[in-house]
């Protein structure tokens, strides 16, 4: 990682656009050290917090000389404003764009045919570095390009690489829209237990440690999510009889969770075309 955060280091980091997902990108640069004297973010409005980075040599819409990587954290409504970046300014710069659901081709109008442009998908626990980002890049991407934005990238969680870009619609239905479905999850849980008697407080306590602790287990263990569903399950127990429940073949969680990420990659095709 070292090495390749040197690069960056000595030629320069610009991020485009510095709202939630930038914020959260820029400090976990800062936190793999990356140095602020060597990053130039261009934003309109700058939050107090940015301006008060100044002090340590972060620069501000600065003027730019061929930086290393320029990161495009702009939302897609307004990625066409990135035009401004198609210039000699930019010779032999590396572009990440975190623009939802905005391709490569669209990309490539924006800023030319010369750069190496990669397209990637964050999710939004990426704001406290536990994120997952799929990443693809353009024809003009060389390996040391894919290398140097998964390193970026996992200053704020886990990245995996696309074997195309057609895979990239299933990634948003599934992980980048994922958060919203467990979130779901949870008031439901929630719910359910003060419907069986828990105060609205402790019931919604108990579903958010019980969704958080048995994701992390799930990171943690080594063992199948499949496993450990079975060492919580005793037969004819508790567990079982919710299961029973949970993972009917037609009405239950299965169906449903096709159904829900189908309709969401579904939609990421339509708003990719246009």
């Amino acid at each position: 990682m070292s090495t390749l955060l040197d690069r960056v280091n000595a030629d320069g980091l610009v991020l485009f656009g510095c709202g939630k997902m930038g914020s959260a990108l820029l400090q976990g640069w800062l936190d793999a050290g990356v140095r602020p004297d060597a990053i130039t973010v261009l934003d309109p409005h700058p939050s107090d917090w940015l301006q008060g980075l100044q002090t340590d040599g972060l620069k501000i819409n600065a003027d730019l000389d061929s930086p290393a990587v320029c990161v495009l954290a702009v939302k897609p409504q307004i990625i066409a404003a990135a035009n401004t970046l198609n210039g000699p300014g930019f010779a032999g710069t590396l572009f990440v764009s975190v623009a939802a659901g905005t391709t490569l081709v669209v990309l490539g109008d924006i800023l030319g045919p010369e750069p190496a442009i990669i397209r990637t998908m964050p999710n939004t626990p990426a704001a406290i570095g536990q994120g997952i980002t799929a990443l693809v890049g353009n024809a003009r991407c060389r390996a040391e390009d894919l290398a140097l934005a998964e390193v970026m990238l996992s200053t704020v969680g886990q990245v995996v690489r696309l074997d195309s870009e057609a895979q990239m619609d299933a990634v948003t239905g599934t992980s980048g829209s994922g958060p919203a479905y467990v979130f779901h999850f949870i008031e439901c849980l929630a719910a359910a237990g003060e419907a069986e008697g828990l105060s609205p407080e402790v019931a919604m306590q108990l579903a958010k440690a019980t969704i958080a602790g048995a994701g992390a287990l799930a990171q943690a263990s080594e063992k199948p999510v499949s496993t450990l569903r079975e060492n919580v399950t005793s037969p004819n127990g508790t567990t079982a009889a919710g299961l029973s429940v949970l993972m009917a073949e037609q009405k239950g969680l299965p169906a449903l969770v096709r159904a829900t990420v189908r309709a969401a990659t579904t939609r990421s095709v339509e708003l990719g075309k246009g």
